[in-house]
């Protein structure tokens, strides 16, 4: 039972649009939870001394969106939420409960301005502020994890699918990268996927590459434009800088301009340089993957 749990945790699962997009997730969040409060009143939750049920309800969430947008943001630079591609239902429940948690902890503090403060000072207080803030703010996180849920079968799908001659054919799995090294018996293979960055040092290439969600280190004997060849069939693998080559689907941020940029690439806490001859040509391809 235990395993059973563990794995279906560890299930891929399409990341949540409201953190997925942290400005117009917190948008739909702060318009959903005014109008669901204003309509339903749920919890029994209450006008404040100041103003009337609609607009405390309004003061509440618009205060609590501010954290909760930086909380998101802030959870896309962490490494173990960074990438989309890399998304489990475990990330989803522990991204939503942290934001969550956020919600409510600013729900509380906010209700020192808003509220009598002598009356709020208390145990009791800040956990009802936690689940209230849990329970409303539930809602619209819920709704775009349970659309998502349908992809959780679209594996098996697959995997029973027999293909006709006018059938519909699945994406084709990914080909073996093999690269060839300056030293006969030497070779390096890994699926382009797993293809992060390489960097140029001295005569050898480091290879940065996700194998088990663990990134790991392969170094083979050859020069940086050797490898660029060799890689030169696979489209989103590109040679931003003289000593480096990336996989525009691991970049997660970028900053600059045209005289050149520094990226950000996922599980990666190392700035990958884009040179200026080089800058031009990396927009064009990461348009395509955007």
């Amino acid at each position: 039972m235990t395993l059973r749990i563990f794995n279906w945790l560890n299930k891929k699962y399409p990341q949540n649009i409201l953190i997925k997009n942290p400005l117009i997730g917190t948008l739909f969040f702060l318009v959903f939870c005014i109008f669901f409060t204003i309509i339903y009143k749920p919890l029994q939750v209450k006008e404040s001394r100041f103003f009337n049920f609609e607009l405390t309800m309004a003061i509440y969430f618009i205060i609590a969106a501010f954290p909760l947008f930086g909380i998101v943001k802030l959870l896309k630079r962490v490494r173990y939420f960074s990438d989309p591609a890399d998304w489990t239902i475990r990330k989803e429940i522990l991204s939503i409960l942290i934001s969550l948690l956020g919600v409510g902890i600013t729900v509380y503090f906010s209700g020192f301005i808003l509220e009598p403060p002598a009356e709020r000072w208390n145990l009791h207080t800040f956990f009802n502020s936690l689940i209230t803030a849990f329970l409303i703010g539930i809602v619209p996180f819920l709704f775009f994890t349970l659309i998502n849920y349908r992809y959780l079968f679209v594996t098996d799908i697959i995997k029973f699918y027999n293909p006709g001659i006018n059938s519909f054919s699945p994406e084709k799995p990914e080909e073996l990268v093999r690269i060839g090294s300056q030293l006969k018996k030497e070779e390096l293979e890994f699926y382009p996927s797993q293809f992060i960055y390489a960097e140029s040092d001295g005569n050898y290439i480091v290879f940065h590459l996700n194998i088990d969600n663990q990134i790991k280190k392969r170094i083979i004997r050859n020069s940086i434009s050797n490898i660029e060849q060799q890689v030169s069939a696979i489209p989103f693998i590109f040679r931003s800088h003289r000593a480096f080559i990336v996989n525009v689907k691991k970049v997660i941020s970028q900053k600059g301009n045209t005289i050149g940029y520094k990226l950000k690439l996922s599980g990666i806490d190392t700035e990958i340089p884009v040179s200026r001859q080089k800058a031009r040509d990396f927009d064009q391809v990461m348009k395509q993957y955007e």
